[in-house]
């Protein structure tokens, strides 16, 4: 069973549709209590850092989550901004992420030719074998974000895609992933990246 975590800053209509169209069942976590009766997390988000944390701090949502992944080893995949969240701190804000990824968030610096946000399509290369992204095929995911993962250990970069710099769009340490883009909106490889996740 896979629980998403709803507290005021995610997509979870199209997440919740996206498992139902891979077999999956999941349920809405309307309380952190409710992490207790899932065995996966998906942490989606849109929106400011700051309002995101305080959204979870004010909604009870840190301690749970903690317990959740730190202590049980349940396995989390943090979506957009729900990745940055579980950094240890952002660019965009003042707030302290979950810390849960040795990582900080930082705003793109690039070409003023280039747009920002970093909105539409764009190809994700894995950088080693894993359960979620099939490095053998090209892979193209839908992005909108101004703000980047940088991980402090190599090790932790499951993935990096190209926007006027590399930067990492997707992160796995242990039982905690989280991806940059919208699985939910990226079609055949969005399914296929959930799937991997509820097989996990």
């Amino acid at each position: 069973m896979i629980g998403i975590v709803s507290y005021g800053c995610g997509n979870i209509a199209s997440l919740m549709n996206m498992i139902r169209k891979i077999g999956g069942e999941s349920i809405l976590c309307e309380n952190p209590e409710d992490l207790k009766k899932v065995d996966k997390i998906l942490l989606p988000g849109v929106g400011a850092f700051d309002y995101a944390m305080q959204a979870l701090k004010s909604r009870g949502w840190i301690d749970e989550l903690n317990n959740a992944i730190l202590d049980e080893q349940k396995k989390i995949l943090g979506i957009c901004l729900g990745m940055q969240l579980l950094c240890k701190s952002s660019d965009e804000g003042i707030e302290k992420g979950l810390g849960f990824l040795d990582a900080e968030v930082k705003k793109f610096k690039v070409d003023s030719k280039l747009k920002i946000p970093h909105m539409g399509w764009n190809i994700v290369r894995s950088t080693k074998k894993n359960s979620l992204i099939d490095v053998s095929i090209e892979q193209r995911f839908y992005f909108v974000h101004s703000f980047f993962v940088d991980c402090m250990n190599q090790e932790d970069v499951l993935a990096e895609t190209q926007y006027g710099q590399a930067f990492t769009s997707a992160v796995k340490k242990n039982n905690i992933y989280g991806v940059q883009f919208h699985p939910e909106k990226s079609h055949k490889f969005g399914m296929a990246l959930l799937t991997g996740f509820k097989n996990l």
